[in-house]
């Protein structure tokens, strides 16, 4: 057995081995056999050439974005965005990290910007999705640290003279949606002109919008490619949110949907069925009923509850766990129900306060609503959602359903503790008790 010097740096370590290995040699890399040695330069690097190689021809004037996404530990709630800013007339790249609800800025010149991205796909992320005007490439780490590059070429004409963008470091917002390009449903709901500018009195509707769609572009990879995606919209109201995510699915992303929209307002719904007709948006349809009532019919992918008021919240949920949806978006309102139980003697010198009890209650209930998901299967995320209807920011949880079993070391909330909680402040919220009565399990750690 010949061992190679462990001083020496990593890639002349590797490139020894092989040509060791090459001459018929046996050899060992700190006293580990083959297969360890090459694990361990997998993760450390010399299979990251092919994404070094990505970045040096993509990190210049001529890239869109890059979306560093799949996070290793999906609880961290970690996603980094990022493209090219031109600052003092000189080209940097901006990284948008998003963490949890908070999103962090840093420009890099392109060597640095390489180095984190490369340091980001080893230590926290699984997926890259790089978009340029000339290629476009997709980027996958396994666990073991092997590399992926998949790349296309732009064959398109307008390759050639890719379209000139604006650069600049203090530029307009690109939202989904942009502003100056007319939609069809946004025109005939109100929010545009039919040349596309945003009504001055709902440009607060049109950020709204823009920002919903992101929330569900970052869950499109959960819902499934191979088959009709039904999506169940409880409580849609006017529809703004309806139409913008059927537009974006069906229009732009070009899946296979059919959603149906549910409210209690049959003016609301009539007008919402005519509108749909004249897009000639087939796959939407509107319904008169309650959710607390509402059977459906057959699997259902998603559902999205917007301003479900109280307890219609709950029942929207519970029937989400109960068809299996993969992805739940609820923003709740008006949490009377845990405001009119909340008791609890040592915080009455805070709860004794009208508006602060109402707040709090408002919080322990969607913070349980979260909680209660977990136990039932998915991973749940309370995010900061636009909202000037109500209050100028609300809520919105987030569950994807799990796929595989949570990671060793997780700490996990369990029945006992939302049970203590629920004891503390002398609460029983409606969807725990909705749960139990249609025998949904409780803790799904087996799964």
């Amino acid at each position: 057995m010949r061992f190679i010097n462990a001083d020496m740096a990593e890639e002349e370590v590797f490139l020894r081995f092989i040509e060791k290995v090459r001459e018929g040699g046996c050899c060992a890399y700190n006293g580990s056999p083959f297969p360890v040695c090459i694990e361990r330069y997998m993760i450390k690097g010399v299979l990251m050439e092919e994404l070094r190689k990505l970045l040096r021809e993509m990190l210049n004037e001529n890239l869109q974005h890059i979306i560093l996404s799949n996070a290793r530990k999906p609880e961290a709630g970690i996603k980094v965005r990022i493209r090219p800013v031109i600052i003092k007339e000189k080209l940097y790249f901006q990284e948008s990290r998003y963490v949890g609800t908070q999103v962090f800025h840093a420009n890099y010149e392109a060597p640095e910007m390489a180095e984190k991205i490369e340091n980001d796909m080893r230590e926290l992320f699984k997926q890259a999705e790089f978009a340029g005007d000339f290629q476009e490439a997709v980027v996958l780490v396994s666990k073991k640290g092997k590399v992926t590059v998949k790349r296309k070429k732009i064959q398109k004409e307008s390759a050639k003279q890719p379209p000139v963008r604006d650069l600049s470091h203090n530029r307009t917002k690109q939202y989904i949606l942009q502003e100056g390009q007319p939609v069809d449903f946004l025109v005939g709901l109100g929010v545009q002109t039919p040349d596309g500018k945003i009504a001055k009195a709902r440009y607060d509707k049109f950020r709204q919008i823009n920002r919903y769609l992101e929330f569900i572009e970052d869950i499109l990879e959960e819902l499934p490619k191979d088959r009709c995606i039904r999506i169940i919209d409880f409580g849609c109201g006017k529809s703004y949110l309806t139409f913008a995510m059927y537009y974006y699915l069906h229009e732009m992303q070009k899946r296979d949907i059919e959603v149906t929209g549910l409210d209690l307002k049959t003016d609301v719904i009539r007008h919402c069925s005519e509108l749909a007709e004249k897009l000639h948006y087939d796959r939407l349809h509107f319904e008169r009923g309650d959710i607390s009532t509402y059977a459906g019919n057959g699997k259902v992918d998603m559902v999205v509850s917007l301003h479900a008021c109280d307890t219609a919240t709950d029942y929207a949920l519970e029937k989400a766990v109960k068809w299996g949806a993969e992805v739940i978006l609820a923003v709740p309102c008006c949490q009377h129900e845990v405001n009119k139980q909340l008791q609890c003697a040592p915080l009455y010198p805070i709860l004794r306060y009208g508006l602060i009890k109402e707040r709090m209650a408002a919080l322990i209930t969607d913070a349980l609503r979260a909680d209660i998901l977990e136990q039932q299967g998915y991973s749940t995320q309370i995010l900061e959602f636009i909202d000037m209807e109500h209050t100028p920011k609300n809520l919105l949880i987030r569950a994807v359903k799990n796929k595989k079993m949570q990671p060793k070391g997780k700490r996990e909330v369990k029945a006992s503790d939302i049970s203590d909680v629920e004891q503390f402040f002398n609460i029983s919220p409606s969807l725990q008790r909705l749960l139990m009565e249609n025998g949904a399990e409780q803790n799904l750690e087996s799964e």
